[in-house]
């Protein structure tokens, strides 16, 4: 609640200044200052695979119910100063009651992925294959392998591929333009329009001094019946083999007061992944032993 209420004021706050375009640096300047920042394009070319495992939010302990929707989809001076306390110590608190669940995503080129979350003692699986994708949800006791629905299709075909939208976006089709400057937890963002090969727009906020993706804009969701916006702040970048990785995903939906982060734990550049990990899962059934035979009667001893 705090981070999109900080982010709601800052950007109302620099309203105006956002309308306002930056002096000295041209949208080429900027994006091949990001694709640096990111490790080089030439680096990001030699990643086939990539492999990420840590944890993700599912909401409070006490939250049965969120826990299972996410997982079915898948923040006078003295007076300042006590309300800055009181605030870390509410932070500090939900935190704590924070349900983490397990995962393992796996990525191929081109635009293959699998998810494994771990779940009540169960794992769901969601593949998509770069084309078609499938999803298994045992912890719904349901053990039958369902095709995506065609917002979750579109959602995973809209995905950026291993590199990121901006690297290399003039051989994908991608224009960009500066719309603007925005500030993102507390740090002046260049704000870019991305106007894909299929027509469709998404921005994407680069630090103004580190260069780096902070904030993504995602597909939006359906929330209480209506399409909402979703963003992702990036966080924790961090260095795996010459290649910045943002180590804290931090989603957020308008109208949800809630965020999730997925939280990296560890990141494996180029492992070796069949390409059977990216196709429909198979539901794995115990073998049933059948039913013995029934003894066949001794035959009678022959007569003298």
């Amino acid at each position: 609640m705090s981070l999109l209420l900080s982010v709601g004021v800052a950007h109302a706050l620099a309203a105006a200044e956002s309308k306002a375009a930056p002096a000295g640096l041209s949208v080429t300047q900027i994006v091949d200052k990001h694709v640096a920042a990111r490790g080089g394009l030439q680096a990001w070319r030699t990643v086939q695979t990539l492999s990420v495992s840590g944890k993700l939010e599912a909401g409070s302990g006490d939250s049965a119910a969120r826990s299972a929707k996410l997982a079915r989809e898948g923040m006078g001076a003295s007076g300042k100063r006590a309300e800055r306390a009181a605030a870390a110590e509410a932070s500090k608190a939900t935190e704590a009651q924070q349900v983490l669940l397990p995962f393992r995503l796996e990525m191929k080129r081109p635009h293959k992925s699998r998810m494994e979350l771990d779940f009540g003692g169960k794992t769901a699986v969601q593949v998509y294959d770069g084309q078609q994708g499938w999803k298994l949800r045992p912890f719904l006791n349901r053990d039958d392998v369902e095709p995506f629905t065609a917002e979750e299709a579109k959602g995973e075909a809209a995905k950026a591929d291993l590199e990121g939208p901006l690297l290399d976006y003039a051989a994908k089709g991608t224009q960009v333009a500066l719309d603007g400057v925005e500030q993102v937890d507390g740090h002046k963002a260049y704000k870019l329009k991305l106007t894909l090969k299929n027509g469709e727009v998404q921005h994407i906020w680069i630090d103004a001094q580190n260069f780096l993706d902070v904030k993504v804009e995602g597909v939006p969701r359906r929330l209480d019946g209506k399409m909402r916006n979703v963003f992702t702040y990036q966080r924790d970048f961090r260095s795996v083999q010459g290649l910045m990785v943002p180590y804290v995903y931090d989603t957020a939906i308008d109208g949800n007061p809630h965020s999730h982060k997925m939280l990296i734990e560890s990141v494996a550049v180029n492992p070796v992944l069949d390409d059977a990990r990216f196709t429909k899962p198979q539901v794995l059934v115990a073998a049933t032993k059948a039913p013995a035979a029934p003894a066949k009667p001794a035959p009678a001893p022959a007569k003298k």
